[in-house]
């Protein structure tokens, strides 16, 4: 079974279970499901960034700040989260992310609804090489600089969930 057969959950505008769809079909016809961003940071607190592989069905050979991607029928945020941060980073024994805001993403790809979590990955990675061409580590500095000057070709829905996680912090501090 191939990406594009994996069953999702379609949701509607409020995050409600409407029915049950495959990968391809939900993209195809643009149905609303659901995804998990997660902030992984190593032991010094730098946040891990990517380029994605140029086979993803959704913005290939982008770069991301988040690893995460969509659940499965019936998966949890929370389960999510865990299990695609520890495929994509290639570690076992991660705590558990910890959940930190919902926004619906509405873009030229479609729309879905974003759970963004952070994590603190002290394991050594060794990202699954289906879904990470290439990542480092940078620091908040550094990740700033790179999304202000425009030099890489970020993820749109990456991009909204770091601009929201930035007001999020503010916020609270």
């Amino acid at each position: 079974m191939g990406a594009a057969d994996e069953v999702l959950d379609v949701v509607d505008r409020d995050d409600r279970v409407t029915g049950q769809a495959a990968r391809g079909e939900v993209y195809a016809r643009g149905l609303i499901h659901r995804c998990v961003f997660v902030q992984a940071r190593d032991a010094r607190g730098r946040i891990f960034v990517h380029r994605r592989t140029a086979s993803k069905l959704v913005f290939p050979s982008r770069y991301d700040m988040f690893v995460g991607g969509v659940l499965g029928a019936g998966e949890s945020y929370g389960e999510a989260a865990l299990r695609e941060a520890e495929e994509e980073l290639g570690v076992h024994g991660l705590p558990q992310p910890v959940p930190l805001f919902k926004f619906l993403y509405e873009g030229r790809a479609g729309a879905w609804w974003s759970y963004v979590h952070e994590v603190r990955c002290e394991l050594p990675v060794a990202p699954q090489e289906s879904e990470v061409d290439w990542h480092t580590y940078l620091t908040e500095e550094e990740l700033d600089r790179r999304v202000a000057e425009g030099s890489w070709a970020w993820v749109p829905d990456g991009l909204e969930a770091y601009r929201r996680l930035r007001e999020f912090r503010g916020a609270r501090q």
